[in-house]
């Protein structure tokens, strides 16, 4: 058993180690969305199904020494791979499909090794039947989540705090260099552990074990994909609204996983009428709560929601499970599943939803499900998972009617969902939504419509910042365009330059909003990150650069590394301004910010505008929190700055780089 066993713990261990550290590595190239993780795990699944068929094709074709031998050679080519680091020619330059660049990005990267360290487990425990006829290989996949489980806990933990990305790629590299002599030593020594009966045909081998029914078929794809899909929706929903960072994206695969290793290794523990029971509970919370911005107390319901319906679709599938002999077939359509479920989210999602509806729509699967599975139980489920069916129906029914009400356009791509909506007040008040999160808005009606309004006010960080500033034309570089507010400020003789990845935003921004158009002074619109454009472009000299780029209410956190730091000091201007944007429900930026402005030699204070109009146009004065650095001391002794406060250094947050972050030191509690 123990060389089978560390074959399959290295492998699996190795297999998810990678997807937090590729996916890490890319998140700067596309504007760290939270879709960047989504369309990974995309590419994850769908080579797992590639590396489950190739098991089963194997295993049911081929004899046990061409099995070996075709390994063997597999695994000898995809050394060539390594080290596991992406090109820099994958950067995107602007005008790159983000979903097709990523998928071809990771293919050229990790495909091979990634769709050979996913055939291990189904491989190795046929490898394992073969030899022993052992009724054990179950147990093996249960330790391969194990591995797993320990990979995705210790990224975030003790690998990602202490290690940089390309240090880590080096390592894993090695690692897998050392996985593929010991599976191809495994792979001989089963071959001389063979049992004569094992000498047989694939076929005679399986023969004894009949075909499972395709009902059961099916439900082994519909209970993978419905876990799959509510993992991913669910991992979306907190991303999208904190940040995309290796420690959202692994907490809650984590708990998936941890389902698996239970329901297989311990089925007993899974009980339909206990599970069954609790979902009827966190089915309905999760739609109550879909659209809450209230994710710190929240979270923990969504947690809970994904853990109960992965334990009722994984133990579902562990109740379903076929003779050993057939294990290969039932790997591949668990895989089969998990790519469909990731499909749905990641691609099917944004190209045929125009909202964030997918939460719901998995939701109301599971229920689905669970009425499915409970037809052959007792009336009472029957009925009562029949009730719960239709309730999750007419309360996402009614979620989606408030979702949508009010709204003028709404638009949905690779980059979020954005939405503007008319408030009716005097005057009145057009504002852009992307996620749940204003992004900026404009006052309807002369001779309000260019008064910086919102996050913008004349007591925000920029509105002192422009008082305080001398006259004269100004070179003003804007990343993240939101609604336009900030254009506002703009005056004759300067010069504009806005940096917005998302296309959706540009086309609302000039379609619902004046401030492009009634703007006094030129823009240029540069579309795609704007990190990488000013890591490419020459210097532009700009006495005012502004970060004020979101997704929701997500932190980009490429923006603020120290990479990223080095491309805004390179296009300043002698004396010139950075402003970061630092409004935010969940992150505190401000010991980042003063960690980078003391690092390149800046002085930074923070403003706080918290006004109080109650009526009026005034009364669109929203609270911010706005960083200005630069390394004019001089700007700070003007009366527009006289509140300006001191920002605190903290021991516990040091300077960000793209290697070394730490999400969960800077959280507000």
């Amino acid at each position: 058993m123990l060389p089978y066993a560390l074959t399959i713990f290295l492998s699996a261990f190795l297999l998810f180690l990678v997807q937090p550290l590729i996916a890490k590595q890319i998140l700067p190239w596309f504007g760290g969305s939270a879709s960047v993780w989504n369309t990974c795990m995309l590419f994850f699944q769908s080579l797992l199904l590639a590396g489950y068929a190739y098991a089963d094709r194997s295993v049911q074709g081929l004899s046990a020494k061409r099995q070996v031998g075709l390994h063997a050679v597999l695994l000898a080519l995809s050394l060539l791979s390594l080290p596991i680091i992406a090109s820099e020619a994958w950067k995107p330059q602007g005008d790159e499909d983000p979903i097709l660049q990523i998928l071809g990005l990771l293919l050229a990267t990790i495909g091979l090794p990634y769709v050979l360290l996913s055939t291990t487990t189904p491989l190795i425990q046929a490898w394992y039947w073969r030899s022993f006829r052992q009724a054990v290989p179950y147990r093996l996949f249960a330790l391969s989540n194990a591995a797993s489980l320990a990979a995705l806990l210790g990224y975030p933990t003790l690998i990602e705090p202490f290690f940089g990305g390309r240090e880590t790629a080096q390592i894993w590299s090695v690692a897998y260099a050392m996985f593929a002599l010991l599976c191809v030593w495994v792979g001989l020594k089963s071959l001389r552990q063979t049992e004569p009966s094992a000498s047989i045909t694939p076929s005679e081998q399986t023969g004894s074990a009949p075909q499972p029914a395709l009902s059961v078929r099916l439900a082994w794809v519909l209970l993978s994909a419905l876990g799959s899909a509510t993992l991913l929706a669910v991992t979306n929903h907190l991303t999208q609204n904190i940040s995309s960072v290796p420690f959202l994206w692994v907490m809650p695969l984590a708990l998936y996983l941890v389902s698996f290793i239970i329901c297989f290794d311990r089925p007993s523990w899974y009980h339909r009428g206990f599970w069954g029971s609790v979902a009827a509970l966190s089915l309905p919370a999760m739609v109550y709560f879909a659209d809450s911005l209230a994710l710190f107390q929240v979270s923990g319901l969504y947690a809970a929601g994904l853990f109960v319906v992965c334990m009722f679709c994984h133990g579902e599938l562990a109740s379903l499970k076929p003779h050993p002999s057939r294990l290969t077939g039932f790997f591949l359509a668990m895989s089969l599943g998990g790519a469909l479920g990731a499909l749905s989210i990641a691609i099917a999602a944004p190209l045929l939803l125009d909202g964030y509806y997918e939460l719901h729509l998995t939701v109301a699967g599971v229920a689905a499900m669970l009425l499915w599975r409970s037809l052959q139980a007792a009336w009472f489920w029957r009925l009562g998972s029949g009730g719960l069916l239709i309730g999750v129906l007419v309360l996402i029914n009614q979620q989606l009617d408030d979702y949508r009400l009010g709204i003028r356009e709404m638009e949905r791509n690779f980059y979020g969902v954005v939405r503007t909506r008319d408030y009716p007040s005097e005057p009145g008040f057009r504002y852009m939504l992307h996620g749940a999160i204003n992004h900026g808005g404009q006052l309807q009606g002369e001779p309000f419509e260019m008064m910086p309004a919102t996050y913008y006010s004349p007591g925000s960080g920029y509105g002192r910042l422009f008082e305080a500033m001398p006259e004269g034309p100004k070179r003003v570089g804007l990343i993240g365009l939101g609604a336009g507010a900030l254009a506002a400020y703009a005056k004759e003789g300067d010069q504009w330059v806005i940096y917005e990845i998302n296309p959706a935003v540009v086309r609302l921004a000039k379609k619902e909003f004046s401030f492009l158009q009634r703007m006094k002074a030129p823009y240029e619109i540069v579309l795609g990150d704007g990190r990488l454009a000013l890591e490419r472009e020459a210097p532009r000299q700009y006495d005012v650069l502004a970060v004020d780029a979101f997704s929701g209410d997500s932190i980009p956190m490429h923006l603020l590394t120290k990479e990223a730091m080095a491309a805004y000091v390179k296009h300043l201007a002698p004396g010139g301004v950075i402003v970061f944007q630092a409004t935010n429900r969940f992150v505190d930026l401000q010991p980042v910010a003063k960690r980078l402005a003391d690092a390149f030699g800046l002085q930074a204070v923070l403003i706080e505008d918290s006004p109080d109009f109650k009526t009026g146009p005034e009364r669109w004065y929203l609270n911010t929190d706005q960083i200005v650095m630069t390394k004019n001391k001089a700007l700070f002794e003007h009366p527009a700055f006289k509140e300006a406060k001191q920002i605190k250094l903290r021991d516990d947050v040091g300077v960000f780089t793209d290697d070394h972050s730490n999400l969960l030191r800077i959280l507000k509690h």
